[in-house]
């Protein structure tokens, strides 16, 4: 799809491939606040999801893509759309780059606008959120880059080395609908 290319980065359709990969970022508990995750997954089950990973984003709900840098294919991160919800034309967003050294590379920023004109043209999305720690710095600061706005903090909503953190909500809406 020619929407989601960008300058120097593309996002794709997970593949059978992607199995190490996917169970690698989703076993990697430095990442577990940003997933909500608190168990690790076991190959079997990301060979399963990967098998279903092909289902159509109003049947699965969500659409998980491999952020790519370059024609060679091998994933650099992942970018989700979930909590899909055709009836209020509305998704949850999310991102997450494995390496610190493809980190401040603009590779988030690219992913994300790829996404988001994804969501609203493509989509016919009226609008996007995400959940964001508040002390997830850089996460802020790339939402609100795109005109993410924050509506709201949950309190005390992660628990994360026996300390509770907030998480803020961010929304975008889609001023074209």
């Amino acid at each position: 799809m020619i929407t989601l290319k960008g300058d120097t980065i593309y996002l794709r359709a997970l593949e059978p491939e992607d199995l190490e990969f996917v169970y690698g970022m989703e076993n990697d508990q430095s990442i577990w606040e940003v997933s909500n995750t608190n168990t690790p997954y076991s190959r079997f089950l990301i060979r399963q999801y990967l098998e279903n990973a092909q289902q159509d984003i109003y049947e699965a709900k969500q659409l998980r893509l491999a952020i790519c840098q370059d024609q060679d294919f091998p994933a650099i991160g992942l970018i989700d759309l979930f909590e899909f919800d055709p009836r209020n034309n509305r998704a949850g967003i999310g991102i997450v780059i494995q390496k610190d050294e493809n980190k401040r590379q603009n590779i988030g920023s690219e992913a994300l606008e790829l996404l988001i004109k994804y969501s609203f043209f493509n989509l016919n999305l009226h609008q996007l959120y995400a959940n964001i720690s508040t002390k997830n710095e850089a996460s802020i600061a790339l939402f609100t880059k795109f005109g993410f706005e924050k509506i709201g903090i949950k309190k005390d909503w992660i628990l994360l080395n026996n300390q509770y953190h907030d998480e803020a909500i961010f929304q975008l809406i889609n001023k074209n609908i």
